[in-house]
């Protein structure tokens, strides 16, 4: 067991720091050939975030560790909006931006449901999410982006991406490294989660909602830890929720289209919780403050997630 874990741990190290030498290389290989700062932050840095996430669910799906694939992505937005949001709102009061509270925390919530919907299709009796449907959260993706790339051409001055200059060796390097670092420490998770619920008789599913979705999740709790103590409470925010949209529409989606999957029933209760985390936090913007999430809002997100995963672990065990 003692080998499985510090194999996990490997896998998590390699995954996490082959997307940040990627996201170096990319980034100084994109700003030679002079392509803007919103073109690179829409691209390669919204998936060099994402890159774990994408990389466990790609061999998962491969795999056919379906429940893997529902577990990680779906354990990793609760885990964003529970622990994380309510690590850094217990730290500062997080202050929203308008367009977040009425476009994009809306549209985690449409995404939930479209998938929800997608996935329980009450017309052919089937739990399974099919390729068509993959290319469907496809062109949802596409669409967020548009959005995206529309708002922040109002803002550019907030999207400016710091790069080091770099010789040829050394950017390729990078992306090698990344690339290389993201392929192994992805099947190193994948396989020694496999490997952990057989020896501990928990299902794969349980895994994946807890200790991988954690794990991919480790970007987006040290970006939003950042921006916290910097004060900039709206970056926190809106990195979480637009991680949930993308891991919603982009990496599901790329799971689906590399082979359709096998969804548990089970799962619903997670989307449930989900769903009614994005509802509290659009409520908690009128509450109080307003466009704010305070202090003991965040603290009951926190302990919801920890309660139910504490209910879900002892079930289990």
């Amino acid at each position: 067991m003692l080998i499985q874990i510090l194999l996990l741990i490997l896998g998590l190290a390699l995954l996490i720091k082959g997307a940040d030498w990627l996201v170096k290389g990319a980034s100084a290989l994109a700003k030679r050939y002079d392509v803007s700062d919103l073109a690179i932050g829409l691209t390669i840095v919204a998936l060099g975030t994402s890159a774990p996430e994408m990389v466990v669910n790609t061999f998962a799906s491969y795999q056919q560790h379906q429940d893997l694939v529902f577990g990680n992505i779906i354990g990793s937005n609760n885990f964003n909006l529970f622990v994380i949001l309510g690590i850094v709102g217990i730290i500062a009061p997080l202050t929203v931006q308008s367009s977040t509270v009425w476009k994009e925390i809306p549209l985690s919530f449409v995404a939930i449901v479209l998938l929800f919907l997608m996935v329980n299709n009450i017309y052919t009796d089937t739990f399974i999410l099919s390729r068509i449907e993959g290319f469907v959260l496809l062109f949802m993706f596409i669409m967020f982006l548009w959005y995206v790339y529309k708002q922040l051409q109002s803002e550019p001055e907030d999207l400016e991406v710091v790069t080091a200059p770099m010789s040829n060796l050394k950017i390729w390097a990078f992306i090698g490294l990344g690339l290389t670092g993201l392929v192994i420490g992805g099947r190193f998770v994948v396989t020694t989660a496999v490997e952990m619920a057989t020896i501990l008789g928990v299902s794969e599913k349980i895994i994946g909602l807890t200790i991988v979705a954690a794990g991919t999740s480790l970007p987006e709790l040290a970006t939003s830890l950042v921006a916290a103590f910097r004060k900039n409470s709206d970056i926190a925010v809106g990195n979480i929720i637009g991680s949930n949209i993308f891991n919603l529409f982009f990496v599901v989606a790329v799971s689906a289209i590399i082979r359709p999957i096998a969804y548990d029933a089970a799962f619903n209760t997670d989307l449930y919780i989900l769903a009614g985390g994005t509802i509290f936090l659009f409520l908690a913007m009128f509450t109080g403050k307003r466009k704010r999430l305070d202090r003991w809002e965040a603290a009951l997100l926190f302990l919801v997630y920890t309660g139910y995963t504490t209910y879900l672990v002892g079930q289990e065990i």
